[in-house]
């Protein structure tokens, strides 16, 4: 018989960026780059000394130490990844921060056969936008969460992702980027959608925000559509959404496009969600 862990690599991995060296690389930097955004909306939700936390799709680290540090010493948290790699990183980096009230485990976030309702909270980032059925995360999500508890989401959606001037090559990489992703049945544009699949999942007393950044020359995240292209580039190659020639010359413009200080560049909205688990079910009987 098959042991858990066993059972969630026999699963086909459906992360849309892939599991290479360039995206570990740019989910480290990330980190601390989205680490004050993560700050604000923790603040936002009142995480308390002692609370039993659980993140979905940790990644290498990401919000593992702004969540320790929230619960303490008496609290914990339970970072869920679906590589075994990231997690191997993950635990290096809760290790390096000594953080001895955070673990982190393989397992599949659209099933994760942990208890249901044995969590006094719920968080996972940019984890919706790179996955099919977004709606069965957050349904487990939601059921790991005692009544009453809380549940945060903080996605993106490519609405603002812009540069200005305008570049041919710009539009034409993430149309490119857009058409992969919808053909692996993957959302760019769920983060507008999440207060609904949270409120059809029966979360309460939602509240939503949006944040936007201007990204200036030499910002680590500025040429973030550049690594997105570059980390499924034979797939898109290969997938004919783009031919190589086209991909390598747009490359080129972008990379000089990004260079000028006379170029503005966007990112994504991020929506950020919190909510709660009603008190109360009434079952039907």
């Amino acid at each position: 018989m098959l042991t858990l862990e066993e059972c969630v690599l026999t699963q086909p991995d459906k992360y849309l960026l892939g599991r290479g060296e360039a995206e570990e690389i740019r989910l480290k930097r990330q980190i601390a780059n989205l680490a004050p955004d993560s700050d604000a909306h923790f603040d936002r939700i009142g995480i308390k000394p002692g609370e039993r936390v659980i993140d979905l799709g940790c990644g290498p680290g990401g919000v593992l130490h702004l969540l320790g540090k929230r619960v303490g010493s008496t609290g914990s948290v339970l970072g869920i990844e679906r590589s075994h790699h990231f997690v191997e990183q993950a635990r290096r980096f809760v290790a390096d921060h000594g953080l001895s009230q955070v673990e982190v485990r393989e397992g599949d976030a659209y099933d994760t056969q942990l208890p249901r309702a044995s969590f006094d909270g719920a968080h996972m980032r940019l984890v919706l936008v790179n996955v099919p059925e977004p709606e069965r995360i957050v349904r487990e999500m939601v059921s790991l969460v005692r009544p009453g508890g809380w549940v945060a989401s903080f996605e993106a959606d490519f609405l603002a992702l812009i540069c200005d001037p305008p570049l041919p090559a710009w539009t034409r990489l993430l149309d490119a980027y857009k058409a992969y992703s919808a053909a692996q049945g993957i959302d760019l544009f769920v983060g507008r959608r999440t207060h609904r699949l949270f409120r059809d999942a029966g979360v309460v007393d939602l509240r939503v925000d949006t944040v936007v950044h201007v990204y200036p020359p030499a910002h680590e995240r500025r040429p973030i559509l550049r690594d997105f292209i570059k980390n499924v580039r034979d797939k898109l190659i290969d997938g004919g959404f783009i031919e190589r020639s086209d991909l390598e010359s747009d490359l080129t413009a972008l990379e000089n496009h990004l260079a000028s200080p006379e170029t503005l560049v966007t990112s994504n909205v991020f929506f950020r969600l919190s909510g709660r688990v009603p008190l109360n079910v009434i079952s039907s009987s």
